[in-house]
């Protein structure tokens, strides 16, 4: 009896040990990867971070992230190596940096773009889903350009030309989903206008083809045109918002003329930070830390000034507010001026209270 007594409880004693010793060793694994977690963010960085720009040279996007990378790289203590992979409305450099490993050395310095993707089927990527906000630095607004020595004077001379004769004139976009397609849909939507169209590869490039001739007219943020339009190479005709705007106040509201516009408005493009989702979440406080300080800077603030650009600097739940807020208003706008053929409600994007 005492044998069989004996067979029977020394496996169940062993099983009991194994479990306490499972749930022990789990225990402390989870200390370690905590203490690993600290230790990271501590010695966080320990090599050079790559800054990847979602479009081409010059445009606001990269205006941005060349300015604010140095200041950056001060607060830190870390060097950033900034490269430009722009195509595909910053779907490539968007995949890029989602297929990076989520350990903060890899950052997407992006705009508004990835918001449209997925009911663009551009890609099946998102902000939502694939990132988390580092910082959303400035907003801006799009403004309709043309050269100086445009027959255009007013943007009522180029809706009316465009009206009168059809697919006439050149719309330089950035492809679809970009700031200029938006743009564009509102006026062919809601104003009856149509141009044909020729995709470039970000603001620089697209602004380069207006001042070459290759394009009649644009929409580019107003931070990548001003110096354009201070110069005297272009002529803005209109900055879509709802009212004229501090830097540019000889410019009038896109409303002046179309009050009808006003349903898409306030709207506008924005220039932000982001990292893999999966970062560690110290690692992602210690950039948006170091973030916030740059941004804050007098030297930055005034970069942003002079490119006649919104002063914003929020990071956390803020900043997830705010972007997502921004993919409602441009999903649905697109949406119901019938430039897309997925409801946003098939990504649950949820429509934004009027």
């Amino acid at each position: 009896m005492k044998n069989k007594f004996l067979k029977r409880t020394i496996p169940l004693l062993a099983i009991v040990m194994l479990v306490l010793a499972a749930c022990g060793s789990g225990g402390d694994g989870d200390k370690k990867d905590s203490k690993d977690s600290e230790d990271a963010a501590s010695s966080y960085p320990e090599k050079n971070i790559d800054g990847i720009i979602m479009w081409g040279e010059g445009g606001a996007t990269d205006i941005i992230a060349r300015t604010l990378a140095p200041i950056v790289e001060g607060e830190i203590d870390g060097s950033f190596v900034m490269q430009n992979k722009a195509g595909s409305a910053g779907a490539i450099a968007t995949k890029y940096v989602s297929d990076q490993p989520a350990d903060g050395y890899t950052l997407l310095f992006g705009a508004e773009n990835p918001n449209l993707y997925q009911v663009l089927d551009i890609a099946d990527l998102s902000y939502q889903e694939n990132f988390v906000p580092i910082s959303v630095i400035a907003s801006s607004y799009a403004g309709i350009i043309v050269k100086a020595d445009s027959p255009f004077n007013t943007i009522e001379d180029l809706v009316d030309y465009a009206k009168e004769k059809p697919n006439d004139l050149i719309f330089g976009t950035t492809g679809e989903g970009g700031l200029p397609s938006v743009v564009l849909a509102m006026l062919n939507n809601e104003l009856g206008t149509e141009f044909k169209t020729v995709p470039y590869d970000g603001e620089g490039p697209v602004s380069t083809a207006l001042l070459g001739g290759e394009v009649d007219v644009t929409s580019v943020t107003v931070s990548a045109a001003q110096e354009y339009v201070e110069s005297g190479d272009f002529r803005m005709l209109a900055v879509v918002n709802d009212e004229s705007i501090e830097s540019l106040p000889d410019v009038p509201a896109v409303t002046d003329a179309y009050p009808e516009i006003g349903k898409y408005l306030p709207w506008g493009p924005f220039q932000a930070v982001f990292a893999h989702k999966d970062t560690p979440a110290d690692v992602v406080e210690k950039l948006s830390a170091s973030f916030q300080t740059a941004v804050e800077s007098s030297d930055f603030k005034a970069t942003l000034e002079s490119l006649g650009m919104e002063y914003m600097n929020i990071s956390g739940q803020e900043a997830i507010d705010f972007v997502d807020k921004n993919r409602s208003t441009s999903a649905w706008m697109l949406y119901e001026a019938g430039e897309t053929k997925a409801s946003p409600e098939e990504f649950d994007i949820p429509k934004v209270e009027e």
